[in-house]
């Protein structure tokens, strides 16, 4: 518990001081190396992710439920679906965030490996390193493509559910949500699509996960 609290105080001082290679050394001196800081962010990479296929199917039931809506208070379903669309916002920005911290890690953690193999003097263990860094590396950019092709897919979303709140915010009324109706279809379709890539990229994390830790023991 008291690693824990350390570490947690050494990533928020670091971080708030926006200089990653001095993070990094100070989290090495506690034991926390590069490889052990990937694992970390793939998971959170992974549970945004999970997170964020929740808020978008969340948005798409509230937005179902308003064009549905029949009689009652429409501006009360109208407030539901669009904080949902926040949410779905907010999840989206949560998944860049944390795929942008997965390439920074990556990043420093490969250019380290290769440093360190230059100085492996015998040859069959400096061989024997290059090929595990070629395959950690080519599993590691199969999962940034699976993650980035999954991220893609957001933006349309977002920017559909966006108009629609946009359209129906100054036109509250059984006219505009009909204009609308005709759109939702796509939007369903678009949101299945985004929720199958990510688990894509969900079960391309699990794998490379399970790949660095079984390389640790």
């Amino acid at each position: 518990m008291k690693k824990r609290i350390t570490l947690s105080l050494i990533a928020a001082s670091l971080l708030l001081g926006g200089c990653q290679s001095a993070y990094y050394g100070a989290m090495e001196k506690v034991g926390y190396h590069k490889r052990d800081i990937m694992v970390d962010r793939v998971k959170a990479a992974k549970e945004s992710q999970e997170d964020a296929q929740e808020e978008f199917g969340d948005a798409l039931k509230e937005m179902q439920a308003l064009l549905s809506h029949d009689g009652g208070n429409l501006e009360k379903a109208y407030n539901k679906a669009k904080d949902e669309y926040a949410s779905a916002q907010s999840a989206a920005d949560n998944v860049s965030n944390r795929i942008n911290k997965v390439e920074g890690v990556a990043d420093a953690l490969f250019e380290e490996w290769q440093n360190e193999i230059s100085e492996i003097s015998k040859t069959n263990l400096r061989r024997d390193s290059e090929t595990k860094l070629k395959e950690t590396r080519r599993s590691y950019q199969q999962l940034v493509k699976t993650m980035r092709r999954a991220e893609s897919k957001m933006s349309p979303i977002l920017t559909a559910l966006k108009d629609n709140m946009l359209y129906l915010k100054h036109n509250l009324n059984a006219q505009a949500i009909g204009a609308i109706k005709g759109e939702f279809a796509s939007l369903q379709s678009d949101i299945s699509d985004l929720i199958k890539e990510m688990n894509i990229s969900i079960d391309e994390s699990n794998k490379f996960i399970e790949s660095l830790e079984k390389s640790k023991s």
